[in-house]
């Protein structure tokens, strides 16, 4: 029976349960089953991104029949760092191309192909919060330096549209543990920001931004569906199940393939809409920029959180 490798930078937990849930409903698309036609194998990191290559050199000394690395390009540097010859399909939020994964988007070459998340998806979601926002200026910026490459990019982008915004004034803020997080909100009482943006951040720190977020009353936009579940204002991106079993479909019909079991000549598939989730509670005093958002062609607005909190909770940002 052939194996899945997958490979994913945070910890098992009620958010990644979802995200499996949506892999795995992928692979039923295609006709592959767990336990039936295909084992898999899972591997985290606990955040831990030295853990990513030994990991992924596990799934080479195994070996496995395609390896699947999630959450952003680091894993899939890791993963393709070890191997020229297992098929990788992953999913990254920085162009693939600039990044240096594959060749081209239509000609991937080598043994990677995926999901790209593009990185307007970070610069429209500052647009939004300025939107739910209006009178935010100084915006800090939130990213993870373990994620290097996507940090290049990003704050490329991010300083492109601060240049093309009058008033707008772009900081970032570097940190990865929970230390360095509670330390850079600690500095808000000193330099408060009109808003901060949280980049593609692992979800295992979802509960601990929107927290810090409420404590110092200070509204924040987040890449994923998962922060704002956790209490956070709103996000906007594309939905990690959908990414997952489009990535699923790029490999079917089988792990192995049938065109010699590397995903070279299929293309990467770009992801050219998003989807915003905003709180119930603390979105009450920006519901005309919720409206013109939902009347925008090519984007897609998320349904409501099903769990919503009790009314004053949370601060009802102004």
């Amino acid at each position: 029976m052939p194996v899945i490798g997958f490979l994913d930078p945070t910890s098992p937990d009620a958010t990644t349960a979802d995200r499996l849930r949506g892999f795995r409903q992928g692979l039923g698309d295609a006709g592959i089953i767990e336990g039936e036609n295909v084992a898999i194998e899972y591997r985290w990191a606990d955040s831990r991104i030295d853990r990513l290559s030994v990991l992924a050199a596990e799934f080479v000394r195994r070996p496995v029949a395609v390896i699947v690395p999630l959450g952003g390009s680091t894993p899939a540097f890791a993963a393709k760092a070890e191997t020229s010859t297992i098929p990788i399909v992953f999913t990254v939020a920085q162009d693939p191309v600039r990044l240096g994964l594959v060749a081209s988007l239509a000609k991937p070459g080598g043994n990677l192909t995926g999901i790209f998340l593009p990185a307007e998806q970070t610069v429209r979601r500052l647009r939004i919060l300025r939107e739910l926002v209006p009178a935010a200026k100084r915006i800090s910026v939130f990213l993870d330096p373990a994620n290097a490459m996507d940090v290049a990019s990003i704050v490329k982008d991010l300083q492109a549209e601060a240049g093309r915004t009058s008033g707008l004034q772009i900081k970032i803020l570097n940190a990865s543990t929970a230390r360095e997080i509670d330390a850079a909100f600690e500095g808000f009482d000193r330099e408060r920001p009109d808003a901060p943006l949280v980049g593609p951040f692992s979800t295992d720190r979802r509960v601990q931004f929107a927290l810090l977020s409420a404590v110092h009353k200070i509204p924040a936009a987040y890449p994923w569906r998962d922060f704002v579940d956790a209490g956070g204002l709103m996000s906007y991106g594309a939905k990690p199940e959908r990414c997952v079993s489009s990535g699923r479909r790029l490999c079917r019909p089988h792990p192995q393939g049938r065109e010699g079991g590397r995903p070279a000549g299929r293309p990467v598939e770009q992801v050219r809409t998003g989807h915003q989730c905003l709180d119930r509670p603390d979105a009450r005093s920006h519901r005309a920029a919720l409206a013109a958002f939902a009347r925008r062609p090519g984007d897609r607005m998320n349904r409501w959180p099903r769990r919503v909190r009790r009314p004053g909770a949370f601060p009802d940002f102004g």
